[in-house]
């Protein structure tokens, strides 16, 4: 595999993990209720940033003449499966819904950090993943902080 190819695995990868990410969101703005009226607003805005950030990725791998990546993980999906356990359990509560907003953005910095970490990834690609990384890291210290506060 050359490392071109290897470039759009990694990704395709972080691509699935905003797919993950948007998922994780929707479900979290679900199981907010009225009351935390302003979760909500800051749950559209980690959605609105992952749809720009898959954007960007998407472009890349297009560009390459390959095709972006439409699924989620797997990972992902057994993520979600067990969160529906837990808020079977411990209910919609405002601190219970950032633990595991925060569960996931740390899934997320462990991507691109894996991403980053793989000598393949080309020069312009590295770029492009090292600076969202950046900007997800302020979108999870926001996500700690409001459960920290909770």
């Amino acid at each position: 595999m050359s490392t071109l190819e290897k470039s759009i695995e990694t990704l395709n990868d972080l691509v699935q993990i905003h797919n993950d990410r948007i998922e994780g969101y929707e479900r979290a703005i679900r199981e907010t209720g009225d009351d935390n009226a302003d979760l909500k607003t800051i749950f559209t805005e980690m959605i609105r940033e992952s749809h720009q950030y898959k954007n960007e990725l998407g472009t890349e791998i297009q560009a390459s003449g390959e095709d972006m990546d439409t699924d989620t993980t797997t990972s992902g999906k057994i993520y979600r499966a067990w969160m529906d356990v837990k808020a079977a359990f411990t209910g919609h509560d405002r601190k219970s819904i950032l633990a595991n907003c925060e569960f996931g953005e740390d899934a997320a910095q462990k991507a691109y950090k894996s991403a980053l970490d793989d000598d393949d990834l080309t020069a312009n690609f590295r770029e492009l993943v090292s600076r969202q990384q950046q900007q997800l890291k302020q979108s999870h210290d926001k996500i700690k902080a409001l459960r920290d506060q909770a």
